[in-house]
């Protein structure tokens, strides 16, 4: 199973994997210059590694075509991986208000595209969360998100792909949150989302 894709699209695994059964979740880490991006399957409960890769646009001098880049990356991952699910981290406080309009830009151009191409479901998580559900902590570094990373998915990752692996930890975050009994996602699910998985479980 493969697929054409633009050369400022990387992604790392050469040979795409047949997806033919479990949840697909794409996670991202959006950003202006460098945008990152993770599939992982759910098997049962297990997440499994499908792939990843970074968008460089630190080239790139026209803002609008920055988002146009992210908008045809997204497409072409969605396209290739067909998930149904995306988490994305939100723009983070602390920045300036440029800054978080760019930010806010480049996420919107990859939700539209996912959106476009079958996404049912879209969650944000904080970076602080995202690194609280891998690592244990909403400080950790990326490098530290990289090993828990690659621990819990039981692969090797580069070290030089921190913008992706982010994306990683991001889809796993959406994953452990999303199956827990009453989920804290932001959203669809929670206790209703509960009471429909297990009516065996609550009593009238």
């Amino acid at each position: 199973m493969g697929t054409s894709k633009s050369p400022r699209c990387s992604v790392l695994t050469p040979d795409l994997i047949e997806l033919t059964d479990g949840r697909i979740i794409l996670g991202i880490d959006p950003g202006t210059n460098l945008l990152g991006f993770g599939v992982i399957r759910i098997e049962g409960k297990k997440p499994v590694y499908v792939d990843m890769g970074v968008l460089d646009l630190r080239k790139d001098k026209d803002p609008y075509q920055k988002l146009r880049a992210i908008y045809d990356c997204i497409s072409e991952v969605c396209k290739s991986y067909h998930p149904r699910e995306l988490a994305i981290e939100s723009p983070f406080y602390g920045k300036n208000a440029q800054v978080i309009l760019k930010l806010g830009r480049a996420q919107g151009a990859a939700m539209l595209a996912a959106l476009e191409f079958g996404i049912e479901t879209v969650r944000e998580y904080a970076p602080r969360k995202a690194k609280e559900a891998i690592v244990g902590n909403g400080a950790a570094s990326k490098e530290q998100v990289r090993m828990m990373v690659e621990k819990t998915l039981g692969v090797t990752l580069e070290a030089k792909y921190l913008d992706a692996t982010d994306a990683l930890a991001i889809a796993l975050c959406h994953h452990f949150e999303t199956s827990r009994p009453v989920s804290s996602a932001s959203g669809k699910g929670g206790w209703e989302q509960f009471v429909k998985n297990n009516p065996d479980r609550v009593k009238p």
